[in-house]
This record gives structure tokens, sequence and C-alpha cells, in this order.
């Protein structure tokens, strides 16, 4: 990541009911939103809002509880996520965008979708899924919620990079690894803990995929174990006119693994819209 792609960020803050949000803007032109996965921040987009920012004004939030943002009270529910963004969008002048989402940015998407679903121009879902977490999983998000607040961050982020990048990635781009925990230590144990236990409450998305009706982008990674390809083909399948686009040599985070795989098909959506 050159730090250059960030120095040029313009920072900006908004107070949302019990948090400010930061988020980040670059470029000038149609306004897009990109919104990064857990546990990471807008770094994440560093490299592709770079490129895209030539041709379109991108906006970079850090969803609460990720980055500079603030958490507020309790967990970081969808509705709250989702609210934020509405309010992220007001302060920059942004009545209607395409909506990009990797992972929970997904899942704050489909909450976006229901709630204000007048300002979304187009879609793309990035490395997530519709489902809501099932019994085990759920059970899982609150274990290891509890574990941070007991034994701090650094046993769960370190758990976390195989599963979130893919093992092509972790084996030839110790870069890449070693940046994905830097945007993760940014994190607090309170931050990942009520993070979690938001995700473990979201509601099941499913039934939501064949309300939309605005151009849909869904990408997922050929390595990516968490989400993959199953996961992106229900969505396929049930959001009408949707395309599914497989990256290559990538895991959960694909666009953070292959930003130029990410961009030309990032590009190519939006030229088309």
């Amino acid at each position: 990541m050159e730090s250059t792609s960030l120095e040029r960020l313009e920072s900006h803050q908004v107070k949302s009911a019990d948090a400010t949000i930061s988020y980040w803007t670059r470029g000038e032109g149609p306004p897009i939103v990109l919104l990064h996965p857990f546990p990471s921040n807008h770094e994440f987009w560093a490299a592709i809002a770079q490129s895209l920012s030539t041709r379109y004004r991108v906006i970079l939030p850090d969803l609460r509880g990720h980055g500079d943002s603030g958490l507020g009270e309790g967990p970081a529910l969808m509705e709250k996520h989702a609210a934020d963004l509405s309010h992220v969008m007001d302060d920059a002048e942004v009545g209607r965008a395409p909506l990009i989402g990797v992972s929970i940015g997904g899942y704050v998407l489909f909450e976006f979708w229901r709630r204000y679903r007048g300002r979304v121009a187009a879609l793309g879902l990035w490395n997530s899924k519709a489902p809501a977490d099932s019994s085990e999983a759920r059970v899982g998000r609150l274990q290891a919620a509890n574990d941070v607040l007991e034994r701090g961050t650094e046993p769960f982020f370190e758990s976390m990079i195989p599963r979130l990048l893919a093992k092509s990635t972790c084996e030839t781009r110790p870069d890449l690894v070693d940046g994905a925990l830097r945007m993760m230590r940014r994190m607090s144990p309170e931050d990942v803990a009520m993070v979690q236990r938001g995700m473990a409450q979201r509601p099941d998305s499913v039934e939501t995929l064949k309300t939309i009706n605005v151009p849909t982008l869904i990408v997922t990674g050929d390595e990516d174990i968490l989400t993959g390809i199953s996961e992106a083909q229900l969505m396929q399948q049930r959001i009408s006119g949707s395309r599914l686009k497989v990256i290559p040599k990538a895991g959960h985070y694909s666009a953070w693994e292959r930003p130029v795989d990410a961009t030309t098909i990032l590009r190519q959506f939006l030229a088309e819209l």
C-alpha cells in the first residue's frame, strides 16, 4: 500500500446518534461509496480508490467501531450501520449512488436497502452472504467476542488471517498480511466484541434478495472459505439481472488481495450504469 494513496484522501467526520463516524473522499465526478469488511477500515480500499478517483468521487467510510469511527453504546447493529451510512451520504451531499460493500459491508447494504432503497443507484456485494448466522455460527461469534475482552485482540487477529486471506496470498504476499494486521489493530477489544455481537444479531436477508431491482454486481474470491462461490451463487440466483464475478487467487479480502482485478471489475460495472 503506497502511503501517497492514503495521503491524498480528504478526511471528514459526521455525528450519527451516539457515535462520530469518520469518512474519506477522493476525486471528483459521480459519487461511489465503498464499505470495507470486518475487522479493517477505509484503508482496505485505498489502492482501488486511487484508481477510481480519476473518474469518480470515491467515498470511504470507517464503519462504526472500525478505524477512526466511534463505537457508541452496545452492539453495532445493522440498523445503526445503515443510519450511519445515511448520515455520511447526507454530509457528503450525496442523494443517490452506487454502494459497494465487502462482507459486513454487504450486511449493512441489505439493511440500507430495506430502509433507504431510494438512495441506492446500484449495489456491489463482495465476499458477503445473505443468510443470518446459523445458531452454531452465532455461538462462535459471541464466544469470540467474550474471548477478545478477556485475552485481548491479538490472538483473534492472528487466527483470522488464514480465514480472510487466500492461502496463495499468505504464502506469497507478506506485505498484504502485514497490512491486514495493521488495519485490524486499530480496533480495541470492545470494538471487536460489539461489532461481533452486532453481526450475530443481524437479520436474515435471503427474502430481501428478490426485492433488489437495481443493477447488482456480486464478487467473490475463488479461495474465500468464509462466504465463497456457493453464497455468491445464491445471491445471483435471487437478484434479478445480477452478475457474478470470481477473482482468482483471492480469499475473503479479494479486493485487498487483488486490487488490479477488483478495479477492472468495478470500473466495468460502473461504466455500464
